[in-house]
């Protein structure tokens, strides 16, 4: 199988097509890709993370249209996908009937979560594809997410016949989550704030019962193997510090933004969650972050890899 820097959109889109698993570069996280109508290949993919299969897939389209023909669009999905798409917002939604994504895929639910990436190696692997294409995070279910093509392939790369190197990801976060059923609703913060979708379609209520219809929600998530302290001021003995602007030079500390910039610490946060671990060191301490905007996301991924929530 071909896990070379060189695999192109069409031997991405023909693997697929046969059934295979693609390494899938995003603007997000690196993913791990598969025919989300291909109950086998989407099979693969959950034995490949070792992912519980009650816990749903996104399946990511090449545009509206597409998505239109997965799932049921509401007047506030036509609104939030005109302004966020492509981009790192996934919006759940009921299922549109003889829709592409199998039951596996969308963990038995009545409901699709779906996405048009804004990368332009995810972009032409879907429109060569031509479907909707589950693509989780290429991490084992639970480790922190890959942003780069190396975590990538050391994650899953043995399961993909296809890998492609679409350099770092610029977001480094999941997509924000949001579902349009009852009521809108924040199933999982990301890059798109909810001061950004609240701007649009009004307060969004809290995860609640719908918690279950998105992907990443589990008590322990994106965990690195050495424990995490969360709202460190400083570091103990033998632990790796990830500092949130002015931090001393030290070689026992990773700064996640210098400059205080929570873009920028975004972006480094699974890398140096992969990097502090790489390390076995006997813990992560990870400095305070503040809570609005982008940092509730950032906020959300470390109590889940603190084992913290739930």
């Amino acid at each position: 199988m071909s896990k070379s820097r060189d695999g192109s959109p069409a031997a991405a889109a023909s693997a697929l097509r046969s059934g295979r698993l693609v390494i899938l570069p995003t603007e997000t996280v690196y993913g791990l890709a598969a025919d989300a109508g291909n109950s086998r290949a989407v099979a693969a993919v959950y034995a490949a993370k070792g992912r519980p299969t009650f816990n749903p897939l996104i399946a990511h389209v090449a545009d509206v249209e597409a998505a239109r023909r997965i799932a049921v669009f509401s007047p506030d999905a036509e609104i939030l996908a005109a302004a966020f798409w492509p981009g790192p917002l996934t919006l759940v939604l009921p299922v549109q009937p003889g829709g592409a994504v199998c039951d596996l895929a969308r963990a038995g639910l009545d409901t699709v979560a779906v996405r048009v990436p804004a990368h332009p190696l995810a972009r032409a692997v879907l429109e060569a594809f031509g479907g909707p294409v589950a693509a989780p995070s290429a991490n084992r279910s639970g480790r922190p997410s890959p942003t780069t093509f190396a975590a990538a392939l050391e994650e899953t790369g043995e399961a993909a016949a296809v890998a492609l190197d679409g350099g770092p990801c610029e977001v480094g976060l999941e997509s924000t989550v949001v579902a349009l059923l009852d009521t809108p609703r924040l199933l999982r913060p990301g890059r798109v704030t909810r001061d950004q979708v609240e701007a649009l379609v009004g307060p969004l209520a809290e995860a609640e019962a719908d918690a279950r219809r998105s992907p990443g929600r589990l008590t322990r998530h994106y965990a690195p193997e050495a424990p995490v302290r969360l709202d460190a001021r400083d570091r103990r003995s033998g632990e790796v510090y990830l500092a949130f602007g002015p931090a001393p030079d030290d070689a026992g500390v990773l700064n996640l933004s210098p400059s205080g910039d929570l873009v920028e610490a975004a972006a480094n946060l699974f890398a140096f969650l992969r990097e502090a671990d790489a390390r076995r060191p006997a813990g992560i301490a990870i400095a305070p972050i503040p809570h609005e905007g982008l940092g509730e996301a950032i906020n959300d991924r470390l109590r889940r890899a603190a084992g913290a929530v739930g």
